[in-house]
């Protein structure tokens, strides 16, 4: 790097196998809204919940492409809802544990991980590393940088609340992926919205994407 050149930090965006591929969508095309550098990874088991949500197949080989086709999806499936730039994206496979995120000198400002699955949860919080998110989730958490854990599942046992306190301990932020109902949603995409904006409200970037709460009650019946 030059002098004078700023190097660049991205936000690492983890996709687990749970359920709620719109979830990860929404926070990915609001951190390239917002102007963020964005490092994906994508694991093996999401890669079977993105094909059984929306019918795209995440390819190493053509990542680039079915990003794009991903990402241009509404919550609801339709195609050609949002025109998005990935040229801010830098893709990592799940099973390179020689990637850059893997490393604590590796520059990036925090993670996400969204939506994040109970074996997700139980990896992170016992230290498995067992594929790139899990290592780059841990590095994360030893760094001292910003982690976000959109778990999603219901119900959840003992075991996996224990994980998550674990996780709460370590400072990582847990972040059920649970809408709310106060800021007028009318479509599927504005609770899909929510859930992301307040995901990115804990790592402190800037978006628009829900009706913030100004103390006024009956916003909830207002459409957006």
């Amino acid at each position: 790097m030059n002098v004078g050149e700023t190097q660049r930090a991205p936000w690492i965006v983890g996709v687990s196998g749970a359920s709620g591929t719109p979830y990860a969508a929404a926070v990915l095309r609001a951190l390239l809204d917002a102007g963020e550098g964005v490092d994906l990874v994508v694991s093996r088991a999401s890669r079977l919940t993105l094909l059984d949500e929306t019918g795209i197949s995440f390819r190493d080989a053509h990542w680039q492409d079915d990003l794009r086709e991903w990402l241009s999806l509404g919550a609801d499936g339709k195609p050609g809802t949002f025109d998005v730039d990935v040229t801010g994206v830098r893709h990592w496979r799940a099973g390179d544990l020689a990637a850059g995120p893997s490393s604590g000198s590796y520059p990036a400002k925090g993670m996400l991980i969204v939506p994040a699955s109970t074996a997700c949860v139980a990896g992170v919080a016992l230290g498995l590393s067992k594929d790139l998110l899990q290592r780059a989730a841990s590095v994360t958490l030893k760094e001292g940088r910003p982690l976000v854990v959109a778990v999603r599942e219901t119900p959840l046992h003992g075991q996996t609340l224990r994980h998550l306190v674990t996780l709460d301990d370590a400072g990582a932020t847990v972040l059920p992926a649970s809408p709310a109902f106060y800021a007028g949603a009318t479509h599927i995409q504005h609770l899909v919205d929510f859930v992301a904006g307040r995901a990115l409200d804990a790592v402190g970037v800037p978006h628009r994407l829900y009706r913030r709460w100004e103390g006024e009650l009956g916003g909830g019946s207002r459409p957006v």
